[in-house]
């Protein structure tokens, strides 16, 4: 997990369907963290709490990511 670069970071929290084990939270992890304007993450099965740059991305940009390699994944 990085550290928040400034004020205008921003913290989501997703929920997210189709996870159950480690090697699903490792997958998650790095299609979070690999999404340009991500500060860090703190993933477990079935949720992730994310800080951002709202400038870089925004949260539905982050979602689809996490969509995107399996793990359906929306705002909570």
């Amino acid at each position: 997990m990085t550290v928040p670069s400034g004020n205008q970071d921003k913290s989501l929290v997703l929920d997210i369907t189709g996870m159950s084990c480690d090697h699903c939270v490792a997958r998650v992890r790095k299609a979070i963290d690999s999404t340009a304007g991500v500060r860090g993450s703190d993933v477990a099965v079935g949720r992730a709490k994310v800080t951002f740059d709202p400038a870089e991305v925004s949260a539905e940009e982050i979602a689809a990511a996490v969509t995107r390699v399996g793990y359906p994944a929306h705002a909570a």
